[in-house]
């Protein structure tokens, strides 16, 4: 499996960007996490293989969405109304075993990509 993310960049405050993460490999849940200048990775969005099933931090719901286009191998985070808090690197990863219920830990996924600098500007 691997994973290409890209789309990161830099923006203001209450702008939008989508970031990108081309899967090969096969199609598994995903999920995006990131990670800010001297703090740990943290949980971002979660997508199931279908697309069907998502969910988010509460630092980011009603304001980032994740999907997906299998026929592409693509998985989408779409961000809206970013803030300054927003900015990090930020990682997609795949979770090759699908059984499970908890999908909000790094150790929950198997694979990761080279990650994606978003910085937003105040």
């Amino acid at each position: 499996v691997q994973l290409q993310a890209s789309g990161g960049g830099l923006v203001q405050a209450g702008g939008s960007l989508r970031l990108s993460c081309l899967v090969s490999g096969g199609n598994y849940r995903m999920g995006w996490f990131r990670q800010a200048p001297g703090k740990e990775r943290e949980f971002v969005a979660t997508i199931s293989w279908s697309g069907g099933s998502t969910s988010y931090a509460d630092s980011v719901k009603g304001r980032f969405t994740s999907s997906r286009d299998n026929a592409k191998r693509t998985v989408y985070l779409q961000m809206n109304s970013l803030k300054p808090e927003d900015t990090a690197i930020y990682y997609c990863a795949a979770r090759t075993n699908p059984s499970g219920s908890q999908w909000s830990s790094t150790t929950d996924y198997d694979y990761w990509g080279q990650g994606t600098l978003v910085t937003v500007s105040s």
